[in-house]
């Protein structure tokens, strides 16, 4: 399995992952977000994602204003482009949705080193579990996830972890 953010592994991987890589780079994503750590998370670096996933990248920043511009600079064109600065679980988050042509795409920043946000360690996780599974773990995940769960309660469904299946993955963290 390759490490799950290191995106120059996307290139040699499934189709899909390889079609995120071009997106990412033909975009400058990494590149332009060098300063605030970004890491790629979710369903796609885990090869269990379904049509529509989005490539989630994950950034550290303090300054909310500095990368909203930058995000507006570079991708403010892009179709759907929304930026909108809330709490998430008390915590003061930047999220930045666009679509590209093949993927839609969110931008997530908290003032928190990116690999200790909720959605990386969610998908360390959930990328742990599916090592240790069988041949038709991602198979049936995918298909909770068409039937309408998101990633997490599917996982959750899958495993039988039990109570909110947020916090079951973070527990396992």
């Amino acid at each position: 399995m390759m490490p799950p953010d290191d995106i120059a592994c996307l290139r040699s991987g499934t189709p899909r992952q390889q079609a995120a890589w071009r997106t990412l780079r033909d975009l400058r994503i990494f590149e332009r977000l060098a300063a605030y750590d970004p890491v790629l998370a979710g369903t796609i670096p885990i090869d269990c994602d379904i049509p529509g996933s989005d490539l989630d990248v994950i950034c550290c920043c303090a300054d909310f204003d500095a990368l909203a511009a930058l995000l507006r600079r570079h991708w403010g064109h892009m179709p759907g482009f929304r930026l909108a600065v809330k709490s998430i679980e008390d915590e003061p988050s930047l999220v930045c949705d666009f679509l590209a042509p093949d993927f839609p795409i969110q931008i997530f920043a908290q003032d928190r080193p990116s690999r200790q946000q909720r959605a990386y360690l969610h998908m360390l996780v959930e990328a742990r579990l599916l090592a240790g599974a069988d041949a038709g773990a991602r198979a049936a995940i995918r298909a909770l996830k068409r039937s309408g769960l998101k990633t997490e309660p599917a996982f959750a469904a899958y495993f039988g972890l039990p109570g909110d299946p947020y916090l079951a993955l973070l527990e396992l963290s």
